[in-house]
């Protein structure tokens, strides 16, 4: 990773916000609070610490700023902080350098900056834009393109004709564009269907590691721009992924889904297929989706299956009087029963 510095005042510069104290004062990362020195950059967004004076400036609102230290005065603290996060330790590029044991076809177009680490293999046709690193073992199928500023963590394999756009990650061990779980049964086998759709990914996405992206069977699995998807995620065949999207970590999404934009998926949702997540919705972790559902934008969702948060609290509310409950119906039956009995011995008399 590019190491940086800048002083106070350029990094608000760049920000637009205002500052206090030394400007001149010069950082070289950003750190948590208990790492800090007089080089860091840190942030604070509820409560005042009695050590702020200890890095050498902060990131914070103007009610929470003690006197006498660096500071830049921010709204949105964490937001400003992860911006001069990125001018201090900007994304790596490549300069050029190619391990003697990379296996890079001749008839591959690799362009003349990009970075290609041990044992990576670059298969024919495929092309592999300006400023790319391929680190140790990442294979790039046949016919596939990868935009510019692509970062391929170690192991990550490109299926042929994967697609990518510009400022990719994707980190260890992700599978982009394996085939899709799509079977006839034949009466007494498993017939394949046909995996021979495309996959793309479009710019600024961000991939976690082990995640399998699988391609369309016969149209296209898309992952929409600047979407950012956690460890351990299955992305089935022919999904649809919007645009600015955060999905959390093992969460399984079934075949031709569509999830539009800026949904928020947290850990460990399941998804049917066919489902439709409109844009701006929240699913809360572990939640269940059944096939074919539409799950409505703008609300926040949980529980399997998955129900709007205000319902699904009622219910979990209910849930946990379930004994208080049968205990008073218990009670109930008995009385009736006893009720019963008193009017039948009248009617005997």
């Amino acid at each position: 990773m590019v190491k940086m510095n800048y002083t106070v005042s350029e990094i608000a510069a760049l920000l637009g916000l205002k500052f206090q104290g030394d400007g001149s004062c010069r950082l070289t990362k950003v750190s948590n609070w208990e790492a800090a020195d007089d080089t860091s950059l840190v942030f604070l967004e509820r409560e005042r610490k009695a050590d702020a004076l200890r890095a050498g400036c902060l990131i914070a609102p103007p009610d929470l700023v003690p006197s006498g230290c660096n500071a830049i005065f921010s709204n949105s603290p964490k937001l400003d902080f992860a911006r001069a996060a990125a001018l201090l330790a900007p994304s790596a590029r490549g300069c050029g350098s190619r391990h003697n044991s990379a296996v890079v076809s001749p008839d591959a177009d690799i362009a003349a900056d990009v970075d290609i680490g041990p044992f990576a293999v670059v298969g024919a046709r495929a092309r592999v834009s300006s400023g790319c690193i391929l680190h140790a073992g990442v294979v790039v199928g046949e016919d596939c393109a990868v935009g510019e500023c692509c970062t391929l963590h170690p192991n990550v394999v490109l299926y042929p004709g994967s697609i990518l756009g510009n400022r990719v990650v994707l980190h260890a061990g992700v599978v982009v564009g394996s085939d899709g779980f799509g079977y006839v049964f034949d009466g007494s086998s498993q017939v394949k269907f046909p995996q021979a759709g495309k996959i793309i990914i479009e710019d600024d996405v961000e991939i976690g590691a082990n995640t399998t992206l699988d391609r369309g069977s016969l149209g296209v699995t898309r992952i929409g721009a600047g979407t950012k998807i956690d460890n351990l995620v299955q992305v089935a065949h022919n999904v649809q992924i919007g645009r600015g999207v955060v999905i959390a970590a093992q969460t399984g999404i079934s075949g031709s889904c569509v999830i539009e934009d800026y949904a928020v998926i947290g850990g460990q949702v399941g998804f049917g297929d066919h489902v439709r997540v409109q844009s701006g919705a929240v699913i809360g972790s572990k939640a269940g989706v059944l096939p074919g559902k539409i799950v409505r934008g703008g609300e926040v969702y949980w529980g399997v299956p998955v129900r709007p948060l205000r319902e699904y609290k009622r219910l979990n509310a209910l849930f946990g009087r379930l004994p208080e409950l049968k205990a008073d119906i218990d009670s109930l039956k008995a009385a009736v029963t006893a009720l019963e009995k008193v009017l039948w011995d009248k009617e005997k008399q």
